[in-house]
């Protein structure tokens, strides 16, 4: 698996909070630093950044490169259950415990100071991913995610094939089921998100107002911004990814 980091120069004199960004389907590790422009704020706030890819690669399965959906590019932040997926997509394990071991063993981050935060799918994964984790990561934010990925067709697609057809497996990586399932709100990170009015998914894949209904049912902080004409692309995240490296700095600075 490769990975992108960048390093803030705080980093130079000693351990910095450390930022997992996860990307969306199709992107690769590289993805996020070349487009986001995150870099000068995260250098003026001392935050490092890591970006992991989004799938396995070079271990050719059957059908793994056959849709930009599913396989190649498409690891959906969860452990496979499926033969043959189960045994090389481990992207929950592999984000949650194998990278953040690698990181802290080689780079100048502080563990105990940790956020993490996403795109589509890995917006998706960001929100699943710190909901199940809340004493590991200390800040959550999302650019247009899959925000109920059991009612879409994204996130149908890569369940029944990587979990199987039993949906009761399922809502352990939906946001929206899983905020539905705490039995208290009290103590959790905040949800950013920022949505663009103009993104092509947003009706039939996003569906942010079932994350806004979840949060409102269960009184989970979210604050859930909507942007007029903006759509699912680099500019999109470019223009608010200062808020967002702001509203982790608060809470992994603190």
């Amino acid at each position: 698996m490769r990975f992108a980091v960048f390093l803030p120069p705080q980093a130079a004199n000693g351990r910095v909070p450390v930022l997992y960004y996860l990307a969306g389907l199709t992107c690769t590790e590289e993805t996020f630093m070349i487009k986001a422009g995150a870099q000068r704020v995260a250098a003026e706030l001392g935050l490092a950044i890591v970006a992991p890819d989004t799938s396995p690669r070079g271990v050719p399965l059957p059908g793994d490169s056959e849709n930009w959906d599913f396989g190649v590019g498409a690891g959906f932040y969860l452990d496979a259950t499926e033969t043959p997926w189960s045994r090389h997509y481990r992207m929950y394990s592999y984000v949650t415990h194998e990278l953040p071991a690698l990181i802290a063993a080689d780079f100048p981050v502080d563990a105990n100071r940790q956020g993490i935060f996403g795109h589509s799918m890995g917006g998706h994964g960001a929100l699943t991913i710190a909901l199940k984790n809340p004493d590991r990561y200390r800040s959550v934010s999302a650019f247009a995610p899959i925000s109920a990925p059991m009612q879409c067709p994204w996130g149908q697609k890569a369940f029944t094939g990587y979990l199987g057809a039993n949906r009761a497996s399922w809502s352990d990586y939906d946001a929206s089921e899983l905020i539905r399932g705490l039995k208290t709100a009290a103590g959790r990170a905040p949800l950013l998100v920022d949505q663009g009015l103009a993104d092509p998914f947003l009706q039939q894949q996003l569906l942010p107002e079932q994350l806004e209904q979840a949060c409102a049912e269960s009184g989970y902080p979210l604050t859930l911004r909507r942007h007029g004409d903006y759509d699912h692309g680099y500019y999109f995240i470019s223009s608010f990814i200062e808020d967002h490296l702001r509203h982790h700095a608060r809470s992994l600075q603190a």
